[in-house]
């Protein structure tokens, strides 16, 4: 059961104000058929399948939690820190990128792990002596 779905019926079960809803009274509101809106919301109660009578408002708790467990598990994305020209003009070349920032004592060092604002950075660096380059 995806997000979008789960909130149409959760929109839809909360939205009739009968105390007790069948499959067949959620499907003349829903505009689905009995028999999909059951496969369905078994995802929640296996019974609902077998139960024609069976109360679809007592998924609505069920439906609520599924809800915010999605909203909790949810990864929020790292604000990007913004490329500036001054960053990008601490470094003459890639070569003194390189020196600069992947180097010990005068050797490369390969276990160094450039972060996310490095690598853009560099690829910065690369695109501007690309088009120096075209340029001669």
């Amino acid at each position: 059961m995806n997000k979008t779905l789960a909130k149409k019926y959760q929109k839809a079960i909360s939205s009739i104000k009968n105390k007790y809803v069948t499959i067949e009274r959620l499907s003349h509101v829903f505009g689905r058929y009995p028999d999909i809106i059951a496969e369905e919301l078994s995802f929640f109660d296996p019974l609902i399948r077998m139960d024609i009578s069976y109360n679809v408002k007592d998924l609505l708790p069920v439906i609520e939690e599924y809800l915010s467990e999605i909203e909790a598990s949810k990864d929020k994305k790292e604000h990007q820190t913004t490329i500036k020209k001054k960053m990008i003009l601490e470094y003459d070349s890639v070569a003194d990128f390189v020196y600069k920032k992947m180097t010990v004592g005068g050797l490369v060092d390969r276990n160094i792990v450039l972060s996310d604002t490095d690598l853009r950075i560099l690829k910065k660096i690369i695109g501007s002596e690309l088009v120096a380059r075209r340029k001669k």
